[in-house]
């Protein structure tokens, strides 16, 4: 087989091993979490964090394991999310720890996009560095779909998948490259839906106006 003239590293990540939080492990990453929200400079007034939150699947990579989390909340200005992760790290057959977490707010809601069709989140938690300066951002994706039938979503490079994970309990979190520089033009990830008979349901960038 001849070189590949793209030699990204692709399922960079380990799948999901136990799903969605819950439980007490669920409060402890929820404290972390909290610990956060309360540091956010411009958090708007009024603004509290829920008991329950929306934690989606985890997913390991660079040593530590990365759990998203999103909220409903409310402000004196009106509706807003609160989204971000709690990571930490899983030695084997010991307890998790050094538990670290970042979050955000924003007042751009999925339940007011009528058009949407995935609701998605992203971070960049890492940077992969490939030959002659070309490199990607290690990026954390999570979401829900916003159509029905989708039971796996998919990390797509230029046509090519890069990372997949089924769908539980409507939620999903993906971690791939994007924004690939030193190719030509950037290269920028896709997140796509499918059915369960591989029919392509939805596609979002996540650099879409």
């Amino acid at each position: 087989m001849t070189p590949n003239p793209r030699p990204i590293p692709r399922f960079i990540s380990d799948t999901t091993q136990e799903g969605i939080p819950h439980g007490r492990f669920a409060e402890r990453l929820r404290e972390a979490f909290a610990a956060v929200v309360e540091g956010i400079e411009d958090l708007p007034d009024g603004v509290k964090l829920p008991e329950e939150l929306d934690w989606f699947p985890e997913r390991a990579w660079g040593g530590r394991v990365w759990v998203p989390v999103s909220a409903h909340s409310t402000s004196e200005e009106g509706k807003l999310e609160l989204f971000g992760h709690v990571s930490y790290v899983q030695p084997p057959g010991g307890e998790p720890g050094d538990f670290e977490a970042k979050a955000d707010f924003t007042d751009v809601l999925a339940e007011d996009n009528s058009d949407w069709r995935i609701d998605l989140n992203d971070d960049v938690i890492g940077r992969w560095r490939g030959e002659n300066s070309r490199a990607g951002a290690v990026t954390l994706v999570w979401g829900r779909p916003l159509v029905r039938g989708a039971v796996a979503a998919t990390a797509v490079l230029d046509a090519e998948t890069v990372d997949q994970e089924e769908i539980s309990q409507d939620r999903f979190t993906l971690i791939a490259l994007d924004a690939l520089e030193g190719y030509g033009d950037p290269v920028y990830m896709e997140v796509k839906l499918w059915s369960r008979r591989a029919m392509e349901l939805a596609s979002e960038s996540l650099y879409a106006a």
